[in-house]
């Protein structure tokens, strides 16, 4: 990579990734903030052509969306291209090629297996009676060592391999952990969701039928919820409309 990236801008434009979202918008999504963390390493490599800087600030402005923790994979790979002196077309190529696969990746491993698998171990926590700022601290530490890990690691990954970077993200195999996370949401969910209902003033009082129901929906979810979850979605909440009209949880 060019020695005329310096470890200063490259650590500012990796903080400046923590306000990626902060200028989102239904036009450019993220780009505005794209090009605000672009900034540190712009300014030091076109210091001697504004003119050169302005397009490139104008170029890394355009419609950008993805992941925002792995947006970073796609902003030091930026960076590194800049760096590298890449044509204009071959940075926005590159960046038009990365958006929905960081997107789809970072949707599914964040928000829809690591962000709720932390979340109910949280609530676990809380139901076996730990204090809630106990509670409390362990979600934050536990869901940002891994936030913060993935962000750097994903920076880091850009600046090392440019074009290149599908290599990295096929060594981390993002999708393997998602794949091998989910089961262990699942059924941590499941243990929580029926140690709760089974409880006092839970289906545990509600009587012999609303209890087996519980139990079938129980084992449904572990065994097959995660491969239809929009199906198991929509019996959850007519199952809860139903036992709350029938008064049953009051």
């Amino acid at each position: 990579m060019s020695k005329a990236l310096s470890r200063a801008a490259m650590a500012s434009a990796f903080v400046r990734s923590f306000l990626i979202q902060g200028s989102w918008n239904y036009h450019t999504m993220i780009g505005s903030g794209f090009a605000f963390a672009m900034l540190p390493g712009l300014r030091r490599l076109f210091s001697e052509n504004p003119e050169q800087m302005d397009a490139s600030v104008r170029r890394h402005s355009e419609h950008f969306n993805a992941h925002p923790y792995l947006c970073n994979i796609a902003l030091g790979a930026a960076l590194r291209l800049e760096a590298d002196g890449a044509d204009p077309e071959t940075v926005r190529r590159f960046k038009l090629a990365v958006r929905g696969p960081l997107g789809s990746l970072g949707d599914s491993l964040v928000w829809a297996t690591w962000l709720p698998g932390v979340s109910v171990a949280a609530m676990g926590l809380f139901w076996l009676g730990l204090p809630p700022w106990m509670v409390v601290a362990f979600f934050l530490t536990v869901y940002n060592v891994a936030h913060i890990g993935l962000r750097t690691w994903g920076f880091r990954a850009g600046l090392r391999d440019g074009l290149d970077v599908g290599r990295g993200l096929g060594e981390a195999d993002l999708t393997g952990w998602t794949v091998r996370l989910k089961p262990l949401v699942v059924g941590l969910l499941g243990v929580l969701t029926g140690a709760v209902l089974g409880g006092a003033g839970g289906l545990g009082d509600a009587g012999a039928l609303w209890a087996g129901l519980g139990a079938v929906g129980f084992l449904g979810g572990l065994l097959v919820g995660h491969r239809a979850w929009r199906p198991a979605a929509i019996g959850i909440v007519v199952a809860i409309a139903l036992v709350s009209a029938s008064g049953v949880l009051r």
